[in-house]
């Protein structure tokens, strides 16, 4: 009895904890999403504790973070400042199938497990399986309106606006979970909002550089989906574990027997959630866009980049998922302030995009906002 007491608690504190999660992740909203369901879904590492310093994997997790989300802006902005004229979706299909493709090669040279240990995985699983059909389609969704995105807007605009993604999570929480929002949340949701505005105010110089190309209302309306998609996904996916949960707690045999699931890695459900994604989006492509894949091809209109950013996209996602075992939502809060600083700066000396003093007033804004959400213990005194 003793242990079961002293077992349960971290399980609470880590469904409770995803919405503090989603909240720091700017660019790759898409990946830590995801990641907040593989997290949970497989085995889970014991908590830290708040108040201890940043240690040297902590602060490796942090730059690591900070430049994926980063490059993936900065990479996705260069193959679509073009206006190549491929299928995005067809780009989605390359991600999920290197995800895919890696989390078994993983299993079968580091686990060293047979590949038809996933198949049993996904078989024993199901009803988890069937649960990530919605998160799966939203995820698909996101990626899509990623490329649309950045093919109308400067990274350095989408890495700030990505970040109503707080405000849709927020928003989702209190309308399905029911959930009270805090007072200094509350606070950084409308430092957020502020910070967002000012970001998209131009002045004459930068209107007058805009590609004229660009639909910024396009940019703006596709990003701010995503965000919505973003919130929806990660409210669902904590409703989801929650449930699944009550259900294992309600069945006295779940206390004494092993768990078969726990027997498996995090590149188990990785495979799990790529195979979901690959049948929906192929599903997709037949009803669709079947017609222009027979007469064009798959591939058609991707360059060397565009196979590069599907690369950097999978490779990222996976990245994300082996190192947020050694983070936390502050941790993670310090990463999001880094990477939309280096894309805006990185923006500005690679495309030449103009960054004006709102710009950096509103970037002002949406760091505290970001940092006041998931911060902690904010009545300690600093000296």
């Amino acid at each position: 009895m003793s242990s079961t007491a002293h077992s349960s608690p971290p399980r609470r504190n880590s469904a409770t904890n995803v919405m503090a999660l989603s909240s720091s992740h700017s660019s790759d909203s898409i990946g830590e999403e995801k990641q907040k369901l593989l997290m949970d879904s497989a085995k889970e590492p014991p908590n830290k504790s708040p108040n201890s310093a940043i240690s040297a994997n902590g602060l490796k997790v942090l730059i690591l973070l900070a430049v994926q989300n980063c490059s993936k802006n900065l990479l996705l902005r260069f193959v679509m400042k073009e206006h190549p004229k491929f299928l995005t979706s067809a780009a989605v299909l390359g991600v999920e199938t290197v995800k895919l493709v890696l989390s078994l090669l993983y299993i079968a040279f580091v686990e060293k497990k047979p590949l038809s240990s996933a198949v049993e995985f996904i078989k024993q699983d199901k009803r988890n399986t069937i649960l990530m059909a919605v998160p799966a389609t939203l995820y698909s969704i996101q990626m899509t309106l990623e490329y649309i995105a950045l093919s109308n807007l400067d990274a350095s605009v989408f890495s700030v606006l990505v970040q109503t993604k707080l405000l849709a999570t927020a928003g989702c929480a209190v309308l399905i979970l029911r959930r009270s929002i805090k007072k200094v949340q509350l606070i950084s949701l409308v430092l957020l909002t502020v910070g967002v505005m000012l970001c998209n105010m131009k002045d004459d110089k930068s209107s007058g550089k805009q590609d004229a190309e660009m639909d910024t209302t396009k940019g703006i309306i596709a990003t701010l989906s995503i965000a919505a998609c973003s919130g929806f996904a990660s409210v669902y996916t904590e409703k989801v574990i929650k449930a699944k949960r009550k259900i294992n707690d309600d069945l006295p045999k779940s206390q004494t027997e092993p768990s078969k699931k726990e027997q498996y890695g995090l590149a188990y459900t990785q495979v799990q959630l790529a195979f979901v994604s690959l049948v929906i989006m192929g599903l997709y492509c037949m009803t669709v866009e079947l017609d222009v894949i027979i007469e064009k091809g798959l591939w058609h209109g991707f360059n060397g980049p565009a196979f590069v950013s599907i690369f950097v996209s999978a490779i990222g996602g996976l990245i994300v998922a082996a190192v947020l075992k050694f983070a936390d939502a502050v941790l993670k809060g310090y990463a999001t302030a880094i990477s939309v600083v280096l894309t805006g700066v990185m923006s500005m000396l690679l495309f030449g995009t103009h960054l004006n003093i709102l710009y950096f007033l509103g970037i002002g804004n949406v760091i505290s906002a970001v940092m006041l959400y998931s911060a902690t213990d904010l009545d300690r005194l600093l000296c």
